[in-house]
């Protein structure tokens, strides 16, 4: 009986294993892109990562058939809207101020709020459709849908910056 339970542990985490070997990379890049942060130092988006893969792999017999991509992509969505909703409240539905110390196409998405950042990571970037994007975060179909549009419009068309002042000319 042990060695088959040892067997079964064996092949639960070469298949394991494999999936993030195949996975990982893509998922970080989501985690990446959810959190803004720079590619080469994203703390929250690699701990954000651990604990989807890590809640992945303990439901991993439970899978049943369902896509592991699928539920370690639901964890890190459900992870970043938790930790959202504590550090912003309600989502980050505030915008936050920008920062000047990330990357222009990171600061892009530092723009947008956490919610419009999953919509849209969820929507554009792993083509979820709005119905499921609404399913995971609890949100009517339509919302998802002005969600993502909003923060299509705030991308594509920034805010101007403070128009430059002119310099004073004191006649001599």
């Amino acid at each position: 009986m042990r060695e088959r339970r040892a067997f079964q542990n064996a092949r639960r985490a070469r298949e394991f294993e494999a999936f993030v070997a195949g996975a990982a990379g893509r998922l970080l890049h989501a985690a990446t892109l959810l959190t803004a942060e720079p590619p080469n130092t994203n703390p929250r988006a690699r701990r954000l990562l651990t604990l989807a893969l890590a809640h992945t792999y303990a439901s991993w017999d439970r899978l049943r058939g369902e896509d592991p991509y699928d539920r370690a992509r639901q964890q890190l969505a459900v992870r970043f809207a938790r930790g959202a909703w504590h550090q912003y409240g309600a989502l980050g539905r505030s915008r936050p101020a920008p920062s000047r110390s990330v990357p222009g196409s990171v600061a892009v998405l530092a723009r947008l709020t956490p919610q419009e950042r999953l919509v849209l990571v969820l929507r554009m970037y792993e083509g979820v459709a709005e119905e499921q994007t609404a399913a995971l975060l609890g949100l009517p179909v339509e919302r998802v849908r002005a969600i993502c549009a909003r923060a299509m419009t705030t991308l594509l068309h920034p805010p101007r910056g403070p128009a430059p002042t002119m310099a004073k000319v004191v006649p001599s």
